[in-house]
């Protein structure tokens, strides 16, 4: 199952980027075989829509769970209605959040936790 994390960094000692539709990288996590791919974000620099256009990029890489520290609205819909779901954390690192993540310890989103973006 692929899980994905945003990132700053490289891999899994990297920290935890907070934001989601403007991470720098995805890092995505195959729990199956201990693997991982590193993405970046096409849409960091994008006027508006980077939320929507960052979901639809987690989604095309076959993520079955996101884990991040904030997902705003338009993003949080897309997500939702594609079946991925949504962990929020304030771990520091890529690696303390996938520990939280396999011990159960990571609570999953009911709803946005960060305002969208209005033009």
């Amino acid at each position: 199952m692929n899980i994905v994390f945003t990132t700053t960094g490289g891999d899994l000692n990297a920290p935890l980027d907070p934001r989601f539709g403007r991470a720098a990288r995805f890092l995505v996590y195959n729990s199956d075989t201990a693997g991982c791919e590193l993405v970046d974000n096409q849409n960091l620099n994008a006027s508006h829509g980077a939320g929507i256009q960052a979901a639809e990029t987690v989604v095309g890489l076959g993520a079955k769970a996101l884990v991040t520290g904030h997902c705003g609205p338009k993003a949080f819909r897309v997500l939702q209605a594609a079946g991925v779901a949504i962990y929020t954390t304030e771990a520091a690192t890529v690696a303390e959040a996938l520990a939280l993540y396999r011990e159960g310890k990571l609570s999953r989103a009911l709803t946005a936790n960060a305002q969208g973006h209005r033009p």
